[in-house]
């Protein structure tokens, strides 16, 4: 499986401006069988005011360009999040997607940030744990903070995760966090991790890219550095399959969920 991830450059101006943008860097990846976003691309992170005008049904504008270029290109896409609207509440959720653009699963964000955040005042936290079965694995569905709970990532596992796909806008300040969670989560569960993160500067944070692929015994495979770029890797559900086959770390836990 060939997947590109997306390290994309936040668009404060327009949103319209921000889903031109996307359309451009999504067709650059044409060839692969997966293409990963970032956290709130279309708005940038730190918008807060923006969160509530700015939110958006499944049959809004990003969803639906989204699912166009998945069709156009022939390939599963990882949408990244975005403010969604459902009734009378917001959520951070992300979607993926099939070759076809039909939805195979949504994931609204667990794990709220509190810290010099007003996310967790605004949007309502998600419930539940996804995982999505395609053809070329069963990839569990993370975002951003939720990097810092390793118990989310256990039970994705616990469902049957191969690979961890996880959208994020991660600040500048934690650099040596990202990279370490990154190698974390995938290492303790002898999984795949594929992380999209933004680039640029949203109302004054620094978002600092690093998206990384990740390899079941915790090795690097690819990373971004800290501009706008599409990070290419070739991975391969086998490789998880013999990590766990020869290495018996799962097999050993005494505390199961």
């Amino acid at each position: 499986m060939r997947i590109a991830s997306i390290q994309l450059k936040v668009i404060e101006e327009s949103k319209k401006k921000a889903l031109k943008h996307v359309s451009r860097m999504v067709r650059k990846c044409r060839g692969a069988d997966l293409i990963l976003l970032p956290e709130l691309w279309n708005i940038g992170f730190m918008s807060f005011d923006r969160y509530r005008e700015e939110a958006e049904t499944q049959n809004g504008p990003t969803l639906t360009l989204l699912r166009a270029l998945a069709k156009e290109l022939s390939c599963h896409l990882q949408t990244g999040s975005f403010v969604e609207k459902r009734e009378d509440r917001l959520y951070n959720s992300s979607f993926l997607l099939n070759p076809e653009g039909e939805i195979l699963g949504s994931y609204q964000k667990i794990h709220l940030f509190t810290y010099q955040s007003q996310e967790a005042q605004i949007l309502t936290p998600g419930k539940s744990t996804v995982v999505i079965s395609t053809e070329f694995g069963r990839f569990g569905l993370a975002t951003c903070y939720d990097l810092r709970f390793p118990e989310l990532f256990r039970k994705m596992l616990d469902q049957g995760a191969e690979f961890f796909l996880v959208s994020s806008a991660w600040p500048s300040p934690r650099l040596e966090h990202w990279l370490l969670f990154n190698r974390t989560r995938a290492l303790e569960n002898l999984s795949f991790l594929i992380s999209s993160n933004c680039v640029g500067i949203n109302r004054g944070t620094s978002f600092i890219g690093h998206s990384l692929a990740v390899g079941p015994m915790g090795q690097l495979i690819a990373e971004g550095n800290d501009e706008e770029c599409i990070v290419w890797a070739d991975l391969d559900r086998e490789t998880v399959l013999k990590a766990r086959e020869e290495f018996p770390a799962l097999r050993d836990r005494m505390f199961k969920s």
